[in-house]
């Protein structure tokens, strides 16, 4: 490690609070991102450290010091976790791995993460030349054992590799290759942290492409992989999964010009997209998750009547799908819900265009269906119009054109239906059944929803109104 890095790692505020903390520092080591983060010129904020004893007492001490909350992270591989909310910083301590650092830095997976140094400062421990492979942007297995001791490791070479900008070395892909069919093997979640990292990533479109060279898409995402070579319609050019695979990269085209999509409410679009939604995935992620899985059920829908190719229902269906993969992967109700919205709202509001300029009863009508993806759902399609350059007339500019007005506006109406929500109720449910004589029920429900949706478009404005409203 050269003198700056080493000053660098050093001079991190993160480290320097543990060293103060933990005072005796013999027979902690920082290890892994930090030491890589520290060679590439980045900030150092979030802290591995692997502790000859006790990880929980080393834990902690730090947390005591900081005053922040330590917990065990994983019985399984001895780690306790501090997460340092108040200084913006994660530190994990791992015991051990074998007699020693030396053997602990042979059971990791790569070379660029088996360096050591000393918590007091001394020089690094790197006997694997993972230091000259961060130089070389190279990814290097530390041995032959890598993937088998942990599959995991097959979807974090891609993420790594896309994440950094590193070329997966020769023996490193055969090795990969050769273990591609145990990928599915972790728990579901491990799984969807690596996928969360790799699609949230600077990169995801390259990382898409290492899983399908390490032979792991269709062991991991078996659904995706069924969208190859499924030719669609007229108004594409693609077949259904490098039809998906714009549609992704399109997403990341949105959420690089929101000023082009959303006009003056980009900004908006832009904290929206950068809230926390669930399993430690912002909204940003999940959409680029939603690319991914909007057509996921089309294989399954594929019908061909008088030489037209169609997919009908694909988008209930996709939802179910989505459900059976978020299952699998351990997902939370709530992600699961939201990338189930977007599979089912997809097509919306590309129906609506020939409706166009809307009404306020549209409006309503479409803003009550997508509510709580309205906003994410809006852009989605965008990116899936976009995506969409055949013959046919929805590809059409002029078809395109009115698609990103109407997305446009709906995204606004979409901004103002989260900060407002509905119209305040003019009567309540209550007061509905007693003047109008209705027991609870069905035939409620829809007086109260016919009011709101009167009240959205003007059409009443006073209780006396609302009532003559409803009795008509």
């Amino acid at each position: 490690m050269a003198d700056e890095s080493a000053t660098r790692l050093a001079d991190a505020p993160v480290v320097a609070a543990v060293r103060r903390a933990l005072r005796d520092a013999e027979g902690v080591w920082v290890v892994g991102g930090a030491v890589r983060d520290a060679a590439l010129g980045r900030e150092v904020a979030d802290l591995d450290l692997a502790a000859a004893g006790d990880p929980g007492a080393v834990a902690k001490a730090i947390a005591a010091a900081l005053g922040e909350h330590a917990f065990e992270l994983s019985a399984e591989f001895g780690t306790w976790r501090v997460a340092a909310q108040k200084h913006g910083w994660q530190i994990d301590v791992t015991a051990l791995r074998g007699e020693g650092i030396e053997e602990d830095l042979a059971a990791r997976d790569f070379t660029i993460g088996a360096v050591a140094v000393p918590l007091g400062g001394e020089e690094p421990l790197d006997p694997h030349g993972g230091l000259a492979d961060l130089a070389e942007r190279r990814l290097r297995a530390v041995g032959a054992e890598s993937f088998a001791s942990d599959p995991l490791r097959l979807l974090r070479a891609a993420r790594l590799a896309a994440e950094m900008d590193l070329e997966i070395e020769q023996g490193t892909l055969d090795l990969a290759r050769a273990c591609s069919a145990r990928a599915a093997d972790p728990a579901g979640e491990r799984q969807l942290a690596e996928l969360r990292q790799l699609l949230g990533g600077p990169d995801p479109l390259r990382g898409l492409r290492l899983l399908d060279e390490l032979g792991i898409t269709g062991v991991v995402l078996p659904e995706l992989e069924t969208l190859r070579g499924v030719e669609q319609g007229p108004n594409h050019h693609l077949d259904v999964y490098d039809h998906t695979v714009a549609v992704l990269e399109h997403t990341l085209e949105v959420e690089a010009d929101l000023e082009r999509f959303a006009g003056d409410r980009a900004a908006e679009v832009a904290a929206l997209l950068d809230e926390p939604l669930a399993d430690e995935m912002t909204r940003r992620t999940a959409l680029r998750f939603g690319a991914l899985f909007h057509d996921i059920a089309k294989p399954a829908t594929k019908a061909e009547r008088d030489g037209f190719v169609g997919f009908r229902g694909h988008d209930e269906v996709g939802a179910e799908v989505i459900g059976e993969i978020c299952l699998r992967l351990r997902a939370s109700r709530r992600l699961t819900q939201h990338l189930q919205g977007l599979a089912r709202h997809h097509l919306r509001l590309g129906f609506l265009i020939p409706e166009m300029p809307l009404s306020r009863r549209r409006v309503h009508a479409y803003l009550r269906a997508t509510d709580p993806v309205t906003v994410d759902v809006t852009l989605l399609t965008v990116a899936d119009r976009l995506s969409a350059r055949g013959a046919g007339p929805i590809a059409s500019p002029e078809m395109v054109s009115a698609h990103l007005r109407l997305a446009s506006e709906m995204i606004a109406a979409g901004l103002d239906w989260r900060r407002e929500g509905p119209p305040p109720p003019l009567l309540r449910g209550d007061e509905i059944a007693a003047e109008l004589g209705i027991d609870p029920g069905p035939e409620l429900g829809e007086a109260v929803a016919e009011l709101e949706a009167a009240q959205f478009a003007g059409e009443v404005t006073d209780r006396k109104g609302a009532l003559q409203h409803l009795r008509r």
